[in-house]
């Protein structure tokens, strides 16, 4: 009877140590998670064009015409695939499961890329209207649209599949005999510019929403024959929900990193058009507004003050660096457009 009671005194003590060393085990993983998850949300450092020619450009090919666009476009892509942590936005597993910033500072950044490789097929490496479209860019501008948060067939695959065959357009630019082009044109530029102002805009409405705004509905201001579907409020109260603000934070922050390296990119590649429009400064312009909205964050979380309040409004500050790049593309856009 005693001999059956230490038995089972000792069993439970051997459970209790399994229990233990589990919970052990479970708290260390949880605190590696957290902290790998903190190494992950910073973001990538910005890189100056040289460098990107450096990694992206045969050294021979680095003065040819669009060299500098196309490859910060493959830079951009390669870095939401290769930063630490890789790409996030489609994680099934912690840490990254756990973590919104990156991922939404991922699609801000998917997001201008997208449409630079969108300008690329549309425009800039067409000389007219009925030209025809050139081979790679029918294939990199569709695998940089497939969802981002695809897991299988995963979204890694396709952006990786859209980067070779930007490799491969920016190879045959600077060969002689491989039809590929990059028209630096004035009109190519603005229509690309005008995208650009469109989604500046958007940002900027959204992130000045996070205090929200009584708005009139001006939707149809400016043409007394315009129309709409259905009949829209005359006014109305917009809002960020409380849980989204910082998401749109790190959108907005992670577009405008894209943007200012493609910018720069623009001002090598379209460098007589700025000059004979004497538009050089106005892009400057618009580049150091765009690199001011990468300042560091000191605070730990994005706070949601009020206008004049006691604390700060992150969201507000973005908006307003936003919101001086969106109207010097406006006046950049005025400028391309004079003879």
């Amino acid at each position: 009877m005693l001999g059956s009671f230490k038995n089972r005194l000792t069993n439970l003590g051997g459970q209790s140590t399994w229990i233990a060393a589990g919970l052990g085990a479970f708290v260390l993983y949880l605190l590696g998670a957290v902290l790998l998850g903190i190494h992950w949300s910073q973001p990538p450092e910005q890189r100056g064009i040289d460098d990107i020619l450096a990694t992206t450009a045969p050294a021979d090919q680095k003065t040819t015409v669009g060299n500098a666009t196309v490859g910060t476009l493959i830079f951009i892509t390669e870095t939401l695939l290769d930063k630490p942590g890789g790409y996030l936005s489609n994680d099934v597993t912690p840490p990254g499961l756990w973590l919104d910033n990156m991922p939404n500072w991922e699609f801000g950044a998917l997001v201008q890329a997208r449409d630079l490789a969108r300008a690329l097929r549309k425009d800039l490496s067409r000389s007219q209207s009925q030209s025809t479209e050139d081979a790679d860019l029918v294939v990199a501008e569709p695998a940089l649209n497939y969802d981002s948060g695809k897991w299988f067939p995963s979204a890694e695959s396709s952006y990786r599949k859209a980067t070779e065959s930007l490799k491969s357009y920016q190879i045959r630019l600077a060969t002689p005999g491989e039809n590929a082009q990059l028209y630096a044109r004035a009109d190519n530029l603005r229509n690309y510019l005008a995208d650009v102002e469109t989604r500046l805009g958007s940002l900027s409405q959204r992130l000045s929403a996070s205090v929200g705004q009584a708005r009139f509905n001006t939707d149809l201001a400016g043409d007394p024959a315009a129309d709409q579907s259905t009949l829209d409020v005359s006014e109305r109260v917009v809002k960020t929900p409380w849980l989204e603000i910082d998401d749109v934070f790190f959108e907005a922050r992670g577009s405008a990193w894209a943007l200012l390296h493609i910018l720069r990119a623009i001002e090598k590649d379209f460098g007589s058009v700025l000059e004979n429009k004497n538009a050089r400064v106005s892009l400057k312009q618009v580049i150091r507004e765009l690199e001011a909205t990468q300042q560091t964050v000191w605070s730990p979380m994005i706070l949601n003050g009020s206008g004049f309040g006691i604390f700060a409004n992150h969201s507000l500050v973005m908006a307003s660096y936003i919101s001086r790049a969106h109207a010097a593309i406006s006046d950049l856009r005025a400028l391309l457009a004079q003879g």
